[in-house]
């Protein structure tokens, strides 16, 4: 599979899991990306990371029985977002420390594909102190689970916090 396939798989598992939990979850999530953004949106966020948890349990049930190489994958999306996310503009907003901004990082990853690209445009959507480290090693975690270690990805690049050169030059 290419890149785009994986990313692709990544964006409809999560979407999956998005739906086990129900309409008014993925309403909030949905006007959180479409918002006006001189509104605070602190309690929206906090609606979506209750729901967190059991987004990641349905994430992980689809996941069970993926093989090394299809979990390498996945994590190789996250490990690509999260480094994209990695900016500058989008920590001004989320704010953070260094681990801080990774989880706020997962949390726009774990929100979708809609909310991940609306914020990637405009970093003022992302909402501030709303975090999801789960998600940030989350594909790893269920290798290692598995396999007995992390997948090397091969990427050359990193989630962590202010290694995209690019995102805070």
């Amino acid at each position: 599979m290419t890149f785009e396939n994986d990313e692709a798989r990544f964006w409809a598992l999560l979407e999956n899991a998005w739906a086990a939990v129900g309409p008014e979850a993925n309403e909030v999530r949905a006007a959180l990306a479409k918002r006006d953004l001189d509104e605070e949106a602190f309690d929206e966020a906090a609606v979506l990371e209750e729901h967190l948890d059991a987004v990641l349990a349905s994430l992980r049930q689809a996941c069970s029985e993926l093989s090394s190489e299809e979990l390498t994958a996945l994590d190789r999306v996250v490990e690509r977002k999260l480094h994209e996310l990695d900016r500058q503009d989008v920590h001004e907003v989320t704010g953070g420390s260094d681990d801080g901004f990774l989880y706020a990082r997962g949390f726009v990853l774990g929100l979708g594909r809609e909310f991940y690209e609306a914020v990637s445009r405009d970093p003022r959507v992302a909402v501030a102190d709303a975090e999801c480290e789960a998600l940030c090693y989350f594909f790893a975690h269920l290798h290692a689970e598995r396999f007995g270690g992390f997948p090397g990805t091969g990427s050359g690049i990193s989630r962590e916090t202010a290694t995209n050169a690019a995102g805070w030059a």
